[in-house]
């Protein structure tokens, strides 16, 4: 195919557009391919002198139109390479042919093929080769085989500023300071023999005009699979098509949303299960599957090298970042699950839940309805299992944990900066200089003309500065208003708290506390668990709704760029989320049972539902269901949809294709079947990710064994992603990426937040405070009666006293009076009892509690924030060897350039003065003769 000189676009002023939005559009005056500044001036031109071109009419009027070659399958099904068995296959691209569709909407099926022609002829003026094959199973589909020859690679090689390797790196590596441990860490890589280390380079960003300078031993290799694939789609995305009304549409992604295509995908390189039969294959997918994704590898370490040589940087450093999340767990959770053996072997020597179970203390305490007129008196010792359970969280071990997990959040994040630096360094980003295109949308939106303040030149943007607060107010009030909704649902799971607490309390009342039913089920536990499964319940269905909503709020704000889009919509999705799962245990840690007044003036919500309150042991354990609920049920739902939602969908596909199942199926039609993973499809597995972390740090000090689940829920999270991208769906278009982008500002907030959260659960969701005051001061004189420290006597003493007769009932006197003879009750308070000068009052233990409370608050945050912020200031975030590679790196490479720079002056000048000499000698010459 002979390249053309100039592009073919579809002038149709009086057509309508069928595409979807705006997505692709872009006045046809100006350049979509906006070259770097400081790229020689003759490159720029050489490349954009085919891109900025006039209209040429419709497509009959074409006589200089080019089609792709149309190509019989030649039956070999792991070939990568076009039927000539030379040029690499770089990208695919599916469509229907519309000949052959059967529908009777000819002018559509007319339009969508002249596009699609004048796209491809497009295609090629830009270098490209095109070679199309129909499908073996079904003659409708027409796939579309793009590969980019030498040149192009090279011109865009400069534009996109790829780095490139100079020359092999002689830098030693550095070995391990565990040595005597290389036995074990053997047997947890990957071994060697199968996946080979990478050979490193010194790199350098591409230049044509110093090409002598790189690394060239042969050009079928020197750019990589996937940076052919970058390349690719980089032309893809940017060539134009058709121009309605003096605005060009363009890019592969418009015509796949507006099902001109069907599909635009790079190729896996064989079957995941077998190697590839063509010798030249690296069957590094197969190899990714054997040693990365299959169940049996579950225990080794990932080959990050690999991931990022097949997926690119933007995968790999999410699973780098994850595999060091999850061993850095590993940690946490050993010594969560020490505090809980610690805690589970000292239930025994809990005084106050003993004196809770004792059936002269507990089962003599009558303690007071917890709601009026349908609940009943009961029995504090109808509590027995939950105060034996509470004793297993809320113990000395917690307290411990909760300081631990303050100083593990920052190891973890200053080591994996570190970690980050290295990967930097190794992948070759530490100067990621790509000057990032505008997104499409943001293109299609730019009429309004200003002038640059800096360049005093003209230049489109989308909106003018009213416009800009006008979209960014109401996408504010979007978001606003979808916090309120999930506010509200929060306050109607409260309401229901309240509403079938009585129903609990109505129906188990006439058990008494000998009956199994009610040993381990009372109203407090039955309305808890209920509770919390609809709680789940709304999440997930609020959670996919919004998904959808902050997209749509995002597209209408219009960031410029994809990155600027992802973290707004990172942002929007987090805020969301952040209240969508944490409300709830918000509510219980710091409001349930916090404002319940007492029984004889309690306080209502609407002024109807009297408020809740904790059961007799605290909301701690109702908090550590919450989060055993919400976290379980999240990680369980969250790994069965991703295992089978893609495999169900590939089933499907593989029962509708029964006629074609005999015959052998080329690679690209294979992968066309696999399911498309979507832009941001890592965007969600980094949520899952960081939702998960916010329940380990922010309210571990409820449930030590958070870091354990989390901890399993990873390991198994690693395997099922990399199942999925190698198995399930088509290989992605690998992406750079430098780091993990917004995630990284947002954990460093959840771990300041941590510290708070977990001190004021300490100091008012559990009991431990006011138990070690009635340990140090009220055990003893002047307060106490007993002669040394003690817990006995506890629970009386923290249990206030209520006179039946002054419960009050504006209309019908005494609600309880048909409740037996009961005078007096009890509820959870420190309150002076009837017949006191202040009764009903806070008596002085209220207020040393309080006072202890907050000392507590304050010594906790300041004694962690202390030990963080110096862990943060002592450990750089960058290691003194990593920063001494880099500059040597960089030293080495300037002067390998300069080197072979002055080597082609003085080469060029020799040559110079050569026919210096030579010119001379033949006009002196004649001369002498």
């Amino acid at each position: 195919m002979k390249k053309m000189s100039r592009n073919v676009l579809l002038q149709m002023e009086d057509e309508e557009d069928d595409d979807d939005g705006d997505i692709g559009d872009v006045p046809a005056s100006r350049p979509f391919l906006t070259p770097h500044t400081h790229l020689p001036s003759s490159l720029v031109l050489e490349n954009l002198g085919q891109t900025i071109i006039s209209d040429l009419g419709s497509l009959e009027s074409q006589q200089d139109f080019r089609t792709p070659e149309f190509e019989e399958f030649n039956g070999k099904s792991d070939s990568l390479f076009f039927n000539d068995g030379q040029r690499r296959i770089d990208f695919v691209l599916v469509y229907e042919d519309e000949s052959r569709k059967e529908t009777n909407k000819k002018g559509t099926n007319e339009k969508q093929r002249r596009k699609r022609q004048a796209y491809e002829s497009n295609l090629i003026c830009h270098g490209l080769q095109l070679e199309a094959t129909r499908s073996v199973s079904d003659d409708k589909l027409v796939f579309v085989k793009v590969h980019a020859p030498w040149e192009v690679l090279c011109t865009y090689a400069e534009i996109m500023h790829i780095k490139l390797p100079l020359k092999p790196n002689d830098l030693k590596n550095r070995s391990s300071a565990f040595g005597t441990l290389n036995w074990f860490t053997k047997v947890l890589s990957v071994d060697e023999s199968i996946i080979k280390p990478e050979q490193e380079f010194f790199t350098a960003p591409f230049e044509k005009n110093r090409m002598n300078d790189f690394y060239i031993v042969d050009r079928d290799s020197f750019f990589n699979p996937a940076t052919r694939s970058r390349i690719v789609y980089f032309i893809l995305s940017r060539v134009k098509y058709q121009v309605i009304n003096n605005v060009s549409k363009f890019g592969i992604n418009r015509l796949v949303n507006s099902g001109i295509y069907k599909a635009a995908f790079p190729l896996h390189d064989c079957k995941f299960r077998r190697q590839s039969e063509d010798p030249s294959c690296p069957n590094e997918r197969y190899l990714l599957y054997r040693e990365w994704a299959h169940p049996r590898s579950i225990y080794k370490k990932q080959p990050l090298d690999l991931i990022r040589k097949y997926y690119g940087e933007k995968i790999g450093i999410y699973f780098a970042w994850l595999g060091y999340y999850t061993q850095m767990l590993l940690l946490a959770a050993v010594v969560g699950v020490a505090c809980f053996l610690y805690g589970y072997l000292n239930q025994d020597n809990c005084t106050w839940s003993k004196e809770v179970c004792h059936s002269d203390i507990g089962g003599k305490i009558i303690m007071c309805p917890q709601c009026d007129k349908h609940c009943p008196f009961w029995k504090l010792n109808i509590t027995c299992e939950s105060s034996k359970k509470l004793c297993i969280f809320d113990s000395f071990g917690t307290l411990i944990f909760a300081v631990f997990m303050g100083v593990w959040v920052t190891l973890f994040l200053e080591f994996w900066k570190r970690r980050q630096a290295e990967l930097e360094y190794e992948w070759d980003t530490v100067e990621l200089q790509q000057e990032e295109q505008a997104r499409p949308e943001y293109e299609a939106r730019c009429t309004h003309v200003v002038i640059n303040e800096i360049t005093q030149e003209e230049e489109r943007i989308p909106f003018t500065a009213w416009g800009k607060c006008l979209r960014i107010t109401l996408c504010a009030s979007a978001v606003l208003f979808w916090i309120l909704l999930i506010i509200a649902s929060v306050i109607g799971i409260i309401v229901y708290r309240l509403s079938v607490f009585i129903v609990f309390s109505t129906q188990l009342k006439n058990l008494n506390g000998t009956d199994p039913i009610q040993k381990y089920l009372t109203p407090q536990t039955a309305t808890s668990i209920t509770a919390s499964i609809i709680s789940f319940i709304i999440i997930m269905i609020l959670n996919t709704i919004y998904e959808r909503v902050a997209i749509m709020i995002t597209n209408f704000e219009l960031p410029r760029t994809q990155t600027d889009y992802e973290n707004s919509l990172t942002m929007k999705m987090f805020l969301f989320q952040f209240v969508n799962y944490y409300s709830s245990c918000f509510y219980i840690a710091f409001f349930k049972g916090k404002f319940v007044g007492y029984p004889g003036d309690p306080v209502y919500w609407l002024g109807k539902y009297r408020n809740e309150e904790c059961d007799p042991g605290g909301c701690l354990l109702e908090l550590t269901t919450q989060l055993t609920i919400i976290m379980g049920g999240k990680a369980i739902w969250n790994n069965i949809q991703e295992v089978l939602l893609p495999w169900i969908m590939n089933l499907i596909g593989r029962f509708h294709r029964v006629s074609g199942s005999e015959k052998i199926t080329p690679r690209w039609e294979q992968d066309y079947h696999l399911q498309p993973m979507g832009k941001l499809g890592l965007f969600y597995e980094y949520l899952e990710m960081i939702i998960q972390f916010g329940f380990v740090t922010l309210f571990v000090a409820s449930f030590p064994l958070a870091p354990l689940l989390a901890l399993v829920n990873n390991i198994l999270e690693i395997r099922v992603d990399a199942w999925k991208l190698t198995t399930q769906f088509r290989r992605l278009v690998p992406e750079k990426a430098q780091d993990i982008g917004a995630w990284q500002p947002i954990m460093q907030g959840i771990a300041i937040l941590a510290v708070v959260t977990n001190a004021m659960i300490i100091a008012f969701t559990s009991d431990m405070i006011p138990r070690l005051v009635y340990y140090w001061s009220f055990s003893v004189p002047p307060y106490g009666n007993h002669t040394s420290y003690t817990m006995d006597g506890y629970i009386n003493n923290t249990l206030s006293i209520f006179k039946v007769a002054d419960f009050k009932n504006k209309s019908k006197g005494n609600p309880y009076s048909e409740q037996g003879n009961h005078t007096t009750c009890r509820y959870r308070d420190f309150r002076y009892p009837p017949g006191h000068p202040q009764e009903y009052k806070h008596n002085i233990y209220y207020w040393h509690v309080i006072a202890a409370k907050l000392a507590f608050i304050i010594v906790m945050e300041h004694l962690i924030y202390s030990v963080k912020f110096f862990i943060s200031y002592a450990i750089p975030d960058v290691s003194k060897r990593t920063k001494s590679k880099i500059q040597r790196e960089k030293y080495l490479t300037q002067k390998l350039l300069r080197e072979n720079h002055l080597k082609d002056m003085t080469k060029n000048m020799g040559v110079i003065a050569e026919r210096m000499i030579e010119a001379v000698d033949n006009n002196l010459r004649p001369k002498l003769e």
